[in-house]
C-alpha cells in the first residue's frame, strides 16, 4: 500500500511519535533513548520557550496502518531573522529503509515551508543548538551519548538519493584518561591568569552558582554560541529554561568558573557523567526505576563515561587562552574519579579553536555528523 502521513495532533499521538524512534532501535546496542518526559516537554508550548519564537508540525508515516517513519517541520523565526534566512528545518527524521517512506515525510516538511514562504530545506536539526543535530555519517559503532543524535547507516543514502547537500560538518572525539598536566602547560596557565586578572572558582552546587552569578552563566554560553552554525540567540525564558533543566543534575567537580578581578564570570566548562547506559536500562523513564539508574550514573566513581559538553568564553576575554584554565580545572577530577572514556560533543570542523583545545590531550576522531539543505 501506498505510504499515509498522519499529522500529529493529539497527546496520545505525541506519545507515539516519540516511542517510535524507541521501536525501530530496540535491537540496535548503540542507540540511548531520550528522557520520555523532556521529549514530552519539548513539544509543550507551556514548557519549552523556544516554541515561542518557532512554529512546528509534527508528522506520522503509515503503511497497512504500520508507522514506518516521523519527522518534525520547523520554523525558527529567531534564528531565520538573525541569519538572514527563510530556511524550514526538519528534525526527529526517523524512518524504516524504505526510500518511499524517507521521500514522503521530507516532501511534507517542504511543501509546509514553502506554503509560509520558506525557500530551503535544512536538517536534521531542532528548534535551537541544544537539540539533537547532525545525520551520524561515521562512528555507528559507539555508544550515542545522551546529547547527541544517532541513525541507523542507511539514512545517508536517504538524504543523498533526495537531492540534500552538505551544509556543514560536526566531528567528535574520544579521550581516555588518566591525562597529564606538565610543568609548562602549568606556566603557561600562571601567565594566562596573570595578564588576564583573572583566577578559577569552584561551587558546590547549583543553588550556590545562580546566588553568586544569577544567569551570567546562560549569558555567556548564549554571546559565545552567536557565531556558530543555526545558532538562535537565547530569550530570557530560554536561558531560565535550560538552567532549571541541567543545573540540578550536574555533578559540581565537573563545572568550570573563571572569573576576572572583579568576580565576574568570563568562563564556563561543563563536562558531566555519561548516562546513556543508564537511560538505555529504563528506556528513558524515570519511573518505576529510571531515577536510580541515572542517580547511580551521575555518582559513579570510578566512572566509565564522561561527556566533554561545552567551553564558553565571554566575548572580551576571547583569544585569551582561559579554555586553557577550564582543562586545568578539570583534569584533577577526571583522574580522581578514574574515568575510562571521554567523549567531546559536536565540534564544527571549521572550529578550530575548541578542536585544537582537545588536540592537546590522546585523542581519536571517531565520529563525524552532517547537516544538509537544498532548495525547495
Amino acid at each position: 500500500m501506498a505510504v499515509e502521513i498522519r499529522e500529529i495532533r493529539t497527546r496520545k499521538e505525541l506519545k507515539r511519535f516519540i516511542e517510535f524512534a524507541n521501536d525501530l532501535y530496540k535491537d540496535c546496542p548503540y542507540y540511548c533513548p531520550p528522557l520520555f518526559f523532556d521529549e514530552m516537554n519539548c513539544f509543550t508550548p507551556e514548557k519549552n520557550p523556544a516554541l515561542e519564537v518557532s512554529e512546528f508540525r509534527l508528522w506520522m508515516a503509515y503503511r497497512d496502518n504500520k508507522p514506518v517513519g516521523r519527522i518534525a517541520g520547523i520554523i525558527n523565526h529567531r534564528a531565520n531573522e538573525k541569519w538572514g534566512f527563510k530556511h524550514v528545518r526538519f528534525g526527529w527524521f526517523d524512518f524504516i529503509d524504505d526510500f518511499e517512506v524517507s521521500k514522503a515525510l521530507l516532501d511534507t516538511v517542504a511543501a509546509w515551508g514553502k506554503e509560509h514562504g520558506m525557500d530551503a530545506l535544512n536538517g536534521p536539526v531542532g528548534f535551537t543548538d541544544f537539540d539533537h543535530e547532525g545525520l551520524l555519517l561515521e562512528g555507528y559503532e559507539y555508544l550515542a551519548p545522551m546529547a547527541s543524535l544517532y541513525n541507523y547507516p542507511y539514512y545517508v543514502k536517504h538524504v543523498d538519493a533526495y537531492g540534500l547537500k552538505k551544509e556543514v560538518d560536526w566531528i567528535e572525539m574520544q579521550i581516555h584518561p588518566p591525562l597529564d598536566w606538565t610543568e609548562r602547560q602549568e606556566r603557561l596557565c600562571q601567565v594566562i591568569m596573570q595578564r588576564a586578572k583573572v583566577h578559577p572558582v569552584k561551587v558546590k552546587n547549583a543553588r550556590e552558582l545562580v546566588r553568586r552569578f544569577g544567569t551570567s552563566y546562560m549569558d555567556i554560553i548564549d554571546q559565545a554560541y552567536q557565531r556558530l552554525y543555526n545558532f538562535q540567540p537565547m530569550t530570557e525564558r530560554q536561558k531560565n529554561y535550560y538552567k532549571d533543566m541541567y543545573f540540578p543534575i550536574l555533578n559540581f567537580d565537573f563545572v568550570s568558573l573563571i572569573v576576572n578581578e572583579k568576580d565576574e564570570l568570563v568562563c564556563v566548562g561543563l563536562g558531566m557523567p555519561d548516562i546513556s547506559k543508564a537511560l538505555r536500562k529504563c528506556g528513558g523513564r524515570l519511573f518505576p526505576f529510571g531515577w536510580y539508574h541515572i542517580l547511580k550514573a551521575l555518582k559513579a566513581k570510578p566512572m566509565e563515561a564522561f561527556n566533554f559538553l561545552l567551553i564558553a568564553v565571554r566575548s572580551d576575554y576571547e583569544n585569551k587562552g582561559l579554555s586553557q584554565l577550564c582543562l586545568r580545572d578539570q583534569i584533577p577530577y577526571i583522574n580522581d574519579y578514574k574515568i575510562q572514556r571521554m567523549e567531546t560533543t559536536s565540534m564544527l570542523e571549521t572550529n578550530r579553536n575548541i578542536i585544537g583545545f582537545f588536540e592537546q590531550v590522546p585523542h581519536k576522531q571517531h565520529k563525524r555528523r552532517r547537516a544538509y539543505i537544498k532548495p525547495i
